[in-house]
């Protein structure tokens, strides 16, 4: 599903019943989340990493938001203001040949609403993404 059109149907469907879709509830990106996810380091560090997985995406920009996709996810970058605070949702959709499954929903707000910290967030949901797959992968082929 790497066709733009069919990518903005999909936000759309997953727009109109988010709740339907995200079963886990959305993750607000704080202090608590960085801690659990052992991602605090990782956040006050300064430097760049050069393995930043969000570079190997192609990116449409758009008045609302911003989509990265590529072969394997669908990405959804969305800033908006609630209650007069600016606030960054970020969608996270594997992208399978027939249809994409929203996997992630994350929000960040304050202090980790920047966009290195969003973009240090995002690293660390699609290695863990990838890392299941692999996973779910290599004990389907050991069946």
């Amino acid at each position: 599903m790497l066709n733009p059109s069919k990518i903005e149907a999909t936000y759309k469907e997953f727009m109109n019943n988010l709740p339907e879709w995200v079963h886990d509830g959305i993750i607000d990106v704080d202090l608590k989340f960085l801690h659990e996810a052992d991602l605090l380091d990782t956040i006050q560090e300064e430097e760049d990493d050069p393995d930043d997985l969000t570079q190997y995406f192609d990116v449409i920009h758009g008045e609302d938001k911003a989509t990265l996709y590529n072969e394997q996810f669908i990405v959804w970058i969305i800033p908006k203001m609630e209650n007069n605070e600016p606030i960054t949702y970020v969608m996270i959709a594997l992208n399978y040949p027939d249809k994409a499954i929203l996997e992630v929903v994350f929000t960040t707000r304050g202090v980790y609403n920047t966009p290195r910290h969003v973009l240090q967030v995002l690293q660390h949901f699609l290695l863990d993404m990838l890392e299941t797959e692999a996973t779910l992968t290599s004990m389907e082929n050991n069946q």
